[in-house]
């Protein structure tokens, strides 16, 4: 028996590096990092370039700047870590640490917003928070419409992805009490073209605790700047609507995001990703929410 393990211990340690190095590339980030703690040889091979080169994408030394002098494992945790502006400022890239997968985020100012250059109805301001030199301030509205769209060969092929809104509710946000809004994502110009499925979604945190209580109905008497006939039309718009299902989600650093939706990107699939974020039967106004931009990045399993 004492003989069969110390064949067994000695066998990772008999084989060759390069080798080792070739086998971990093939894997992924978190493969690699699991690997590396089987014996010194495998965390040897785990630090090599040739390793750490598959997981970066072929332009990687356009997007990291000042990359001479550093391995190809720091280069990575550098995309991984710190999003880099891209596209004139209208983008940011960086990459998912734990599987190596593209991630955007599109700017407030690469996205359509209807009326969003009318400063009556919505401000553009820049804030220290944004890793964008703008974003966009909802000044007030009745019809809020949000979209944007992405080429599906930006982003990594065979994998799973959800788009989200990312913004902030400032302390004057008002008109999102008890109006759901509509979100949506969908695949067009593919060849499996999918359509998009609507949801309803509370961009008010306060609301969706209210609704998850039963205290939704209960409270719409209260609600601020409507009319008698913009209170019948949102009860006629909440009739014929999927009930509202979730709220937006605190973020590491400090912004809400909600869901819009996800879609599968399949190898050689050419085409756009749709996505939007709609209020438009209610007939209220509201105003309030900041607009950082919309994130594509993978759907947590």
């Amino acid at each position: 028996m004492e003989k069969s393990e110390e064949i067994d211990g000695n066998f990772f340690e008999s084989l060759p590096e390069g080798f080792i190095a070739n086998a971990m590339a093939r894997t992924s980030p978190k493969d690699v990092c699991t690997l590396s703690l089987v014996c010194t040889l495998f965390k040897s091979a785990a630090g090599w370039d040739a390793v750490w080169e598959k997981f970066l994408p072929p332009d990687y030394q356009k997007i990291v700047a000042a990359a001479d002098g550093c391995s190809k494992k720091e280069v990575y945790l550098r995309l991984c870590d710190y999003p880099v502006v891209i596209d004139a400022g209208n983008k940011s890239f960086w990459l998912h640490k734990l599987s190596g997968k593209k991630c955007y985020m599109l700017a407030a100012r690469d996205l359509s917003i209807i009326w969003g250059d009318t400063p009556r109805y919505w401000r553009w301001i820049s804030i220290p928070e944004s890793r964008f030199a703008e974003v966009a301030e909802l000044v007030s509205v009745c019809w809020l419409e949000v979209r944007g769209r992405i080429d599906t060969s930006l982003l990594s092929s065979d994998t799973r992805y959800a788009a989200y809104l990312v913004f902030k509710s400032a302390p004057h946000t008002y008109g999102f009490e008890y109006h759901p809004v509509e979100v949506s994502v969908g695949l067009i110009g593919a060849e499996n073209q999918t359509e998009s499925q609507i949801k309803t979604v509370f961009l008010e945190p306060e609301a969706s605790e209210r609704y998850r209580h039963g205290e939704y109905e209960r409270s719409l008497p209260g609600r601020r700047r409507m009319g008698v006939f913009s209170r019948l039309r949102g009860l006629a718009s909440r009739a014929n609507a999927t009930p509202p299902q979730i709220g937006p989600k605190r973020r590491q650093d400090g912004w809400l995001e909600i869901e819009l939706g996800e879609f599968y990107n399949g190898k050689g699939q050419d085409g756009e990703v749709y996505m939007s974020m709609m209020e438009v039967k209610g007939g209220n106004w509201k105003g309030g929410i900041i607009i950082q931009g919309i994130e594509i990045r993978p759907k947590a399993s």
